[in-house]
């Protein structure tokens, strides 16, 4: 329960540039979905988006399917904390939630998907785009109660390079990493980016970073994200193997050769990777 409003949130709040899609009868898990895609500038229609959310035998949207149906159509989606004070932050920052609610009883569930775009703190209640109304309003003690139903579950879908103003480290290294499975590592440079503003030294994030900009095709860039991992990790493995097969791409092979060897010191699983790593330096044709 919200029991006093968080430091430095505005009293009030609303994104009334989201936009609307009436939900029809069991699909209101795509609707709700093309809005908040919408208002992160990814124009796709509800009638999209039910293939790849909506089961039937569930009559329904599955949470997993909802995160998954939002970094595939190239949206940075992930979960917000499970609390009412995030969900408002996030409001406040720009960013509309999507949540999940029972609006019946826990014994008799009546599931459904909104979209929360503002709040007002004054008069202790929510603005939701809901069903087939564009505005509706519903008192924060009513939403609380139908929203812990669900385990108090609520997304955000962000254009790439933005992140939730709640976002935590390891849940961003999370969605990062699911983002690039679904879009691929070229496409996931912006995000690594991102989550290296707040997280300069987490080392997934680094190696992302390295390994998207080489997808890329821009080795250099690589090559200085790799360092950034190797400095701030010295003993990983895979950073200096990393930053091993990426300089001997630019044809630096003595700098290759020092960093393999380093990785091949360290011992552990990584043996092989880095193995294969000198074979390949030691194959690459010499400069003149």
């Amino acid at each position: 329960m919200l029991r006093e409003a968080p430091a430095g949130l505005p009293r009030q709040a609303e994104l009334a540039a989201t936009p609307f899609f009436p939900q029809e009868r069991y699909q209101c898990g795509p609707a709700a979905l093309a809005m908040t895609l919408g208002a992160a500038g990814i124009d796709v229609a509800p009638e999209a988006l039910v293939p790849q959310v909506y089961v039937p035998e569930r009559e329904g949207s599955l949470p997993p399917e909802m995160l998954a149906a939002g970094r595939r159509n190239g949206a940075f989606s992930m979960t917000v904390p499970p609390r009412l004070d995030a969900l408002l932050a996030e409001v406040a920052a720009g960013n509309p939630v999507l949540v999940l609610q029972n609006l019946s009883l826990p014994w008799v569930p009546l599931w459904h998907y909104s979209v929360v775009i503002g709040y007002d703190l004054d008069r202790t209640e929510l603005v939701l785009r809901s069903g087939t109304t564009a505005r509706t309003t519903m008192a924060l003690s009513t939403f609380e109660h139908t929203w812990a139903r669900s385990q108090s579950w609520g997304m955000v879908t962000l254009a790439p390079g933005r992140l939730p103003r709640t976002a935590q480290e390891a849940p961003t290294v999370a969605a990062a990493v699911a983002f690039e499975q679904a879009n691929g590592a070229a496409a996931a440079r912006r995000v690594y980016a991102a989550a290296l503003e707040r997280w300069p030294q987490d080392l997934a994030l680094l190696l992302g970073l390295g390994n998207s900009a080489y997808a890329a095709g821009n080795v250099a860039a690589a090559v200085d994200a790799f360092r950034r991992a190797v400095a701030a990790h010295p003993d990983s493995a895979p950073a200096l193997n990393d930053l091993a097969f990426a300089l001997n791409a630019m044809g630096r092979r003595r700098e290759a050769r020092a960093a393999a060897q380093k990785a091949l010191s360290l011992g552990g699983p990584w043996q092989e990777a880095v193995r294969d790593t000198l074979r390949s330096i030691d194959a690459a044709p010499r400069r003149r």
